[in-house]
């Protein structure tokens, strides 16, 4: 099989979830409807704390963030398989792959180094309530985003350049919807011992630092709520961490899934399958996870709904 240059390859094609004709339309309305409840859902999110001063604090201004990343995660992944499916066109363009690769990279590790950081400002809430506002003010947390965000654009800035490198078969079929770095780095003929320790490296610090974060946050958060007193107050307590700890459990569920599936080489469509739960499922769950189970959000959230016919 010839190698050819990454400069020659015009396009790679994605073989997403099926290639049966008939349930192409059915899919193109699943997807639509999770696409729209994904950016309605996390929008009202963002629209309800901006709308209410007493959301105006860490907590829910790590949460619009989370909410403005599964939206531009959900947009660099499904307009363009559903513009596929109706199309009925599997290609897509070598910049565009490349574009997706970045743009997913760039969103799900800053979702990652998010959900570190909500864990974190859970930990100060509740094992340093005293010093909560001094530790967590405004321009420490502006900070951890922006550090949060440099880290995530660094990192896949470097995977981006290093996938450049690379010259690819004449097999470019990508057994996902979207165009992901360890897939498309498969498809080349050019030595990937570098990309692949790159990724591993990048992994196991990028990603295994956030989670051990996670995991020491939440240690100290039960020893703490073990001590108290009040079955009130570790109520209250172990709440205000339910809905984080679900959405925790959700994207590094799916993540972990993700990985399994790569490593035990399974068919391209379960792969497929398994990506969707990654890369859709937790950004449409995410709000719905956190507006239930959070009563000032409830609160506010119906406040805004009951003034939407005013302003029509």
């Amino acid at each position: 099989m010839e190698p050819r240059n990454h400069t020659d390859v015009s396009e790679f094609l994605l073989l997403g979830l099926t290639d049966d004709t008939e349930l192409q339309p059915l899919l193109f309305i699943l997807f639509l409807t999770m696409f729209l409840v994904t950016i309605l859902g996390n929008l009202l999110i963002v629209l309800t704390v901006i709308s209410d001063s007493h959301l105006h604090t860490p907590m829910y201004f790590f949460l619009s963030n989370l909410s403005i990343s599964d939206i531009c995660l959900s947009t660099t992944t499904i307009p363009k398989m559903l513009m596929n499916i109706q199309a009925q066109n599997q290609s897509i363009t070598y910049a565009g792959c490349l574009t997706q690769i970045y743009f997913v990279l760039v969103f799900a590790s800053s979702e990652n180094f998010l959900l570190a950081i909500m864990a974190y400002d859970r930990y100060v809430a509740i094992c340093h309530p005293l010093r909560y506002t001094v530790i967590m003010n405004f321009h420490f947390c502006g900070l951890l985003i922006l550090f949060s965000l440099f880290i995530s654009i660094l990192d896949t800035l470097l995977h981006s350049l290093m996938v450049l490198r690379l010259t690819f078969c004449s097999n470019l079929e990508i057994p996902l919807f979207f165009c992901e770095v360890v897939q498309v780095i498969k498809l080349a003929c050019s030595d990937i011992l570098i990309n692949n320790i790159l990724i591993y490296f990048a992994t196991s610090v990028f990603a295994g630092i956030p989670v051990c974060g996670i995991i020491f946050s939440y240690v100290k958060i039960v020893s703490s709520v073990l001590r108290m007193l009040s079955v009130d107050g570790r109520y209250k307590a172990f709440s205000t961490c339910g809905s984080h700890l679900a959405v925790v459990s959700l994207f590094y569920g799916t993540g972990f899934g993700v990985y399994i599936s790569s490593a035990l080489a399974i068919s391209s469509r379960n792969i497929a399958v398994v990506s969707m739960m990654y890369t859709v499922v937790p950004q449409m769950l995410n709000p719905f996870i956190y507006s239930l189970r959070n009563r000032d959000m409830k609160g506010v959230l119906r406040k805004l709904i009951s003034r939407i016919p005013s302003l029509l």
